[in-house]
C-alpha cells in the first residue's frame, strides 16, 4: 500500500464522511492566487508547524505552503465544492477536508489537531466558478440560476428569487450589493415570478435590464449577482464563524491571514483584527489599551502591484491583511 493509499484509507474511518483524502493530478488554471508571494510571507511559515488552507479550490496556495514544509509539517486544505477534487495533492503532509470551513475546530480536532501556526482563507471566487455556465455564477452565460459552492446543498439563487419576500429581497440587495434601487428591483422581480418562476440567468436579465443603462450595466449586475451569491453561501456569516475561531485555533505567535475583494468582507476582517468583534467597537484596559485577541501585522493593507494586475486583472481587487495571535 503506498502513502496515498494510506491517506486515503485513514480518511474513511468515519462512516459518510463529508471530505476524503485523496490523491490526484496537478491543478490546472483553476484559479489564479492573488498576492500569493505576499501570502505566503504572510503565513511566517515554520518547517515543522501545522497549517490550514480553508480554500482550498485550485490548490494554488496549498501547493506553495507545502514547499515551505519540511517533513514534519501538516497541511490541511478544506473546500465545501466537489470540483476541488480535480486539484488534489498527493503528498502525505496534506490532508483535504471537503467541508465547509465554519467546521473549523469540528475536523480539526477529528483529525487530533488542537492547533496550528497559521491560517489562510482567500475568500475570491474561483475563475472555474464564473468561467462555468452550468455554475450560475456569471451573467455573461446561459443556464440555471444556481451559485451554490456547495452542490449537495438545496439552496439555489433561483429560491431567493422566487422564495423571499419583496422586503427580504430588498434587504439582499442593499445589504450585499449596495444598490441604493433595491426595493424597486425586489419589486419587479416579485411582479414577474408572479406569472412564472424565474429559473434561468436569461430571464432575471430580462427583469434586471430596464434598471441600468447600457454604459453601467455590467457593473451594476455584476453588483446584483453578487450580492445573490453572498446570501446563497451565507458569505458573511460563515467569514464571522471563522474568524471567531480562528482565535481559538491558532497558537501563540500563529498567523491569520486573509484576502479579500469585496467592501463587505474587508470591512468585517479589518475589524475583526483591529478590536476583536465585527462591529468595530475598541474596548480599552485600565491603562488605554486596546483589548483584541488579535495583533496587525500589517497595519496598513496590502494590494497587488500594477506588474501583477498587468498579468491577473482580477488581482485588482484583492485586499490582504495578516494579523498575529501574540502571547498572553
Amino acid at each position: 500500500m503506498n502513502n496515498s493509499q494510506k491517506h486515503i484509507k485513514s480518511e474513511s474511518l468515519l462512516p459518510n464522511s463529508p471530505f476524503r483524502g485523496l490523491g490526484g493530478s496537478d491543478g490546472g488554471a483553476y484559479h489564479i492566487p492573488a498576492l500569493l508571494a505576499e501570502t505566503i510571507e504572510g503565513l511566517n511559515i515554520k518547517p515543522d508547524g501545522v497549517y490550514v488552507d480553508v480554500t482550498f479550490g485550485g490548490s494554488g496556495h496549498s501547493r506553495e505552503i507545502l514547499k515551505h514544509l519540511g517533513a514534519k509539517g501538516r497541511l490541511f486544505g478544506f473546500d465545501q465544492d466537489e470540483d476541488a477534487l480535480q486539484n488534489m495533492i498527493d503528498d502525505e503532509r496534506f490532508t483535504f477536508v471537503r467541508s465547509n470551513f465554519r467546521y473549523l475546530t469540528n475536523f480539526l480536532k477529528y483529525h487530533g489537531v488542537e492547533k496550528v501556526d497559521g491560517i489562510l482563507a482567500d475568500l475570491g471566487v474561483s475563475f472555474h466558478h464564473f468561467d462555468e455556465a452550468e455554475r450560475g455564477f456569471s451573467f455573461r452565460f446561459e443556464g440555471k440560476l444556481d451559485m451554490r459552492m456547495n452542490t449537495r446543498s438545496s439552496f439555489t439563487a433561483a429560491r431567493v428569487v422566487n422564495e423571499y419576500s419583496k422586503e427580504q429581497l430588498a434587504d439582499v440587495f442593499y445589504l450585499y450589493g449596495e444598490m441604493h434601487n433595491s426595493r424597486r428591483i425586489a419589486s419587479a422581480i416579485a411582479k414577474a415570478r408572479s406569472m412564472g418562476r424565474i429559473e434561468s440567468i436569461e430571464q432575471f436579465l430580462e427583469v434586471l435590464k430596464p434598471f441600468f443603462p447600457r454604459e453601467r450595466e455590467k457593473k451594476e449586475m455584476a453588483k446584483v449577482f453578487q450580492a445573490l451569491r453572498i446570501e446563497v453561501n451565507k458569505e458573511m456569516k460563515v467569514l464571522q464563524e471563522l474568524l471567531s475561531q480562528s482565535v481559538e485555533t491558532l497558537n501563540e505567535n500563529g498567523r491569520l491571514v486573509v484576502l479579500t475583494y469585496h467592501s463587505l468582507e474587508d470591512r468585517l476582517v479589518k475589524n475583526f483584527i483591529r478590536s476583536g468583534n465585527f462591529e468595530g467597537k475598541q474596548v480599552k484596559d485600565f491603562y488605554g489599551n486596546i483589548i483584541a485577541p488579535l495583533k496587525a501585522v500589517n497595519n496598513k493593507v496590502i494590494t497587488a502591484s500594477e506588474e501583477e494586475t498587468a498579468r491577473n486583472p482580477r488581482a485588482r481587487s484583492a485586499k490582504l491583511r495578516i494579523a498575529e495571535k501574540p502571547a498572553p
